[in-house]
């Protein structure tokens, strides 16, 4: 980029006639570019498409000033104030809880799920609890729900990662009618918070050829939010999983550039833990159990194997037709080892696809150790069914990383309060 004579991402976009978000995208190691934006990069840069995808990726991201010190040390972090908050798609709270440790108050919690309901109750009497069609209550309006006379700081949550129907060129807000975006974005738009947290699955990064996070991207600088986005690993922020999350970051537009302030991601903690760390003295709960016919096979299967260290014809009669389809497949009877880290945790703990099985006996792990995983504490209770209380936990941002990324959010809440004064 510097023999091109171009200084920065910003300057690169303008040269491309895209935008910034779109660059980002284009750059980004975890992202598959479009093949006509890539082209028109090299283009630009006068480089073969070898050099940029694997050279020039890494030199751009060290020179342009928008992404120097993009991450920042968190664990130090204090608010210098209680910050108010609300979160949208609650579930059974990890994400809400892992704000509040780090310094959150819940003005209201948003969920359609009478269990995940019953579970926030359970746990947070004191959290005013919205149960319902988030759709209905964006389009009563929020404030309606909740206490008007608290400032609302800052919106989180976690909509589902579905496709846009696209009504022209410009992709924004618009195109997001008729999914549960929509109603997220909205209540942002309706009660503009100084930030919000957008998080969701990997698979966003490309979905739809990356018009789905484009379209996202686009809607909330249509409603006044200058927003950055980054992958974390929860393996990074004191969780034993190997799970993976877009999280998608807004600051009010206004307040950025009055107080000339930008996000930055929490800074990786430096280690990882290991499932033999953190599910020492669990308290005994109730948990799923194998059918007679898989726990033989798993009894076969070592702490940290799975289907290939199987005999061959145990492993043809137990995979089927997937035996033969080629590809890894090591989620299927996978026994996992105490030193390693869980792999993501999903709403079932015993699926044939993802096999999660305890590295000593033949069994799924139980409500309580995928509590642990999840980095719950033991004292949160879920309510419902024992395959309800899978299904809260697997669906749930890890504690700790949520609240990782609630101090790194709260560094820049504190900046703001205090160029403020």
């Amino acid at each position: 980029m510097k023999n091109s004579g171009i200084k920065t991402q910003k300057e690169l976009a303008e040269k491309m006639n895209i935008t910034k978000n779109q660059l980002s995208m284009v750059l980004s190691p975890k992202y598959s570019p479009i093949k006509s934006n890539a082209s028109l990069l090299c283009e630009t840069l006068g480089v073969p498409f070898d050099e940029i995808t694997e050279v020039e990726q890494m030199q751009l991201e060290l020179d342009d000033e928008s992404t120097f010190d993009r991450f920042v040390e968190v664990r130090d972090v204090k608010p210098v104030k209680t910050f108010n908050g609300i979160e949208l798609f609650a579930g059974a709270g990890g994400l809400a809880l892992g704000l509040e440790q780090a310094g959150f108050e819940t003005l209201g919690a948003v969920e359609i799920d009478k269990y995940a309901c019953k579970t926030l109750r359970k746990n947070r009497p004191n959290w005013n609890v919205l149960e319902g069609d988030i759709v209905e209550i964006a389009e009563q309006g929020i404030k309606n729900f909740i206490d008007t006379s608290k400032e609302v700081d800052f919106v989180s949550g976690g909509y589902p990662c579905q496709a846009f129907s696209y009504a022209g060129q410009k992709k924004g807000l618009k195109d997001t009618r008729g999914t549960l975006f929509h109603p997220f974005a909205k209540i942002i738009e309706d009660l503009q918070p100084k930030m919000f947290l957008a998080e969701n699955v990997r698979g966003l990064v490309n979905h739809d050829g990356g018009k789905t996070l484009e379209t996202m991207l686009n809607a909330f600088s249509e409603i006044g939010y200058k927003v950055d986005w980054e992958v974390l690993r929860a393996l990074d922020y004191d969780v034993a999983q190997k799970r993976e999350r877009i999280v998608i970051v807004g600051i009010r537009k206004d307040l950025a550039e009055e107080y000339d302030v930008t996000y930055q991601f929490p800074k990786p903690f430096g280690y990882e833990l290991t499932l033999k760390e953190i599910l020492k003295d669990v308290p005994e709960s109730e948990g799923a159990k194998y059918p007679e016919s898989k726990r033989k096979v798993l009894e076969k299967v070592p702490a940290g194997g799975y289907w290939r260290d199987l005999p061959e014809d145990i492993a043809k009669d137990y995979m089927g037709k997937s035996y033969y389809s080629g590809g890894g497949r090591t989620g299927m009877a996978r026994r996992l080892s105490w030193d390693e880290p869980s792999l993501t945790l999903t709403c079932s703990p015993a699926q044939k696809q993802t096999e999660r099985c305890h590295p000593d006996e033949t069994r799924p792990f139980n409500v309580r150790e995928y509590a642990r995983i999840q980095s719950f504490p033991d004292d949160w209770e879920f309510e419902g069914s024992m395959n309800n209380a899978y299904k809260q936990i697997g669906n749930a941002v890890p504690v700790n990383m949520a609240k990782a990324i609630g101090l790194s959010i709260i560094n820049t809440l504190n900046q703001i309060e205090e160029k403020a004064k």
